[in-house]
């Protein structure tokens, strides 16, 4: 099966270990932005995405299982969200996100998959 054949896969072609800060984030309408260094901060069950650039950008936050595919190859994380969902996603604020935790348990059950 083909990393991106947008069917998920336990690993979604990566494991918690592995380190996607830097890679090119990629929805299903073309490219959404960058994975933000925060995201290891805030664990696997999370991505901070930096979208627009870095001057006039902003990082978000999704639920990790937005996540469809890994590519270490091409250094790519696809979604399962558009462009204009991930835009409007929480924006990351480091005293909130990282300062306290019931906010991210709070967040997973409002921007997750939908499943």
């Amino acid at each position: 099966m083909s990393e991106f054949s947008g069917r998920r896969v336990p690993t979604a072609g990566h494991t918690p270990d592995d380190d996607l800060t830097g890679y090119r984030v990629i929805a299903p309408d073309g490219r959404a932005g960058r994975v933000s260094k925060y995201s290891r901060d805030l664990g696997r069950g999370f991505l901070v995405v930096r979208t627009g650039n870095r001057f006039f950008g902003r990082d978000v936050v999704l639920a990790s299982d937005v996540v469809v595919g890994v590519r270490h190859a091409d250094r790519t994380v696809r979604l399962s969200r558009t462009r204009s969902e991930i835009r409007s996603a929480p924006a990351f604020d480091v005293d909130t996100y990282l300062g306290d935790p019931a906010h991210r348990d709070q967040l997973g059950g409002r921007h997750g998959s939908g499943h």
